[in-house]
């Protein structure tokens, strides 16, 4: 994991698991119901890993030419939330804004992108899952993901949408 805390939760999460559904299992059994628990669990955290890198990376491109290092995290530069329960109304208004462009980019794109893009990105499905919905290989989803996300993009940039 090269990551002591996350390995840690990783183990806690699969400790869990195994005690709420397998607790009337023997104890014989239990070593390999935590193996393959403890391996599911494991790969659930990479796959979400991955679509969070993926969204990193894509919105990095919103970022300046200059500010960009390996280390940038363009979610970094987002104002943080306050705890206030009454938001700034100006910002509520731009924020509402943003989210209409960003419909109004995903209404434009072609259905068979909107289709990929929302299920893989908002429904975190993972590539054979979204091929097995969509009716399509493997390679076609990759395909209208990436077409997507660089449309999406280049709509947004049009807009005037930056991070």
């Amino acid at each position: 994991m090269r990551d002591d805390d996350a390995a840690l939760d990783i183990v806690q999460d699969a400790m869990l698991k195994l005690a709420e559904k397998y607790a009337a299992k023997p104890p014989q059994e239990l070593p390999m119901l935590f193996q393959r628990i403890l391996q599911n669990t494991i790969h659930d955290h990479f796959r979400r890993q991955k679509v969070r890198s993926t969204w990193t990376t894509l919105l990095s491109a919103f970022g300046q030419k200059e500010d960009k290092d390996e280390e940038y995290d363009p979610l970094e530069t987002l104002p943080a939330r306050s705890d206030s329960n009454s938001p700034d109304p100006a910002q509520r208004h731009q924020q509402a804004e943003i989210v209409a462009l960003v419909e109004q980019a995903l209404a434009r794109l072609p259905a068979r992108q909107r289709e990929a893009f929302l299920l893989r990105y908002w429904e975190e499905l993972d590539v054979a899952e979204t091929a097995t919905a969509m009716g399509c290989s493997e390679g076609s989803v990759k395909t209208h993901c990436s077409r997507a996300v660089h449309a999406l993009a280049e709509m947004l940039k049009a807009k005037g949408v930056s991070l």
